[in-house]
């Protein structure tokens, strides 16, 4: 497979500048738009090509309101970590979802039992499941980034509220609460590194040469 160099700077561009998105405005999206982000999704690679995920699309109300409520529920729990340090100030002031506001939340889930008792080459790494599907996941963003649309992974939530509310079986996992909309705020930085929650890390403290905690010098 061959790239033009226009191909592969919008690849490049798309990866450096996705950002997780709390901030959306009330922009219907089209359900061409939607379902070019569920296919990229939908192709993502998976383990013994399972296919371990399903899609839920989440545009009524009344369900946003009930996600949102279990969200900012885990964030007031949350919070409680942070007491008497000096990330609770800096963490209470985050927005850390925007279930209520984006038009569209999709509720990515994983099948486990999806391809029988055998799959090839996840009965040595049961995780590799949940690893597939955040390879969808991470198709399904980078295409909203390309798309002119913004995502956010809401991941505050304990997961038998969301099986409730979504009626999803109790084996099958929902694994991410991606919000899907227009947004007037794209920042050219991470949010949490603006709010000086973390710093990137350098790379090349991250590179061993053929065993661990050897240096690689490139």
């Amino acid at each position: 497979m061959q790239f033009s160099p226009e191909e592969k700077q919008g690849v490049y561009k798309a990866i450096h500048g996705r950002r997780d998105i709390r901030s959306f405005r009330s922009d219907p999206v089209s359900d061409d738009v939607l379902l070019r982000i569920l296919e990229a999704g939908h192709h993502a690679p998976s383990v013994g090509f399972m296919q371990p995920w399903n899609f839920i699309i989440i545009r009524d109300s009344q369900t946003k309101e009930l996600l949102a409520k279990i969200a900012d529920k885990e964030r007031r729990a949350l919070a409680i970590h942070y007491e008497d340090t000096d990330r609770e100030l800096k963490f209470l002031k985050l927005k850390v979802e925007g279930l209520r506001e984006a038009p569209v939340t999709i509720c990515v889930t994983c099948d486990p039992t999806r391809g029988g008792a055998h799959v090839l080459g996840r009965n040595s790494i049961p995780e590799t499941d949940i690893l597939s599907v955040a390879c969808a996941i991470q198709n399904m963003w980078l295409t909203a980034c390309a798309e002119g649309l913004a995502m956010g992974w809401v991941s505050f939530y304990k997961k038998a509220d969301v099986r409730q509310i979504l009626h999803i079986p109790p084996h099958i996992d929902p694994v991410a609460l991606l919000s899907v909309g227009y947004t007037d705020h794209y920042p050219d930085r991470p949010l949490l590194e603006i709010h000086n929650w973390e710093k990137r890390k350098k790379l090349r403290d991250l590179i061993f040469a053929d065993v661990w905690g050897t240096p690689l010098h490139l």
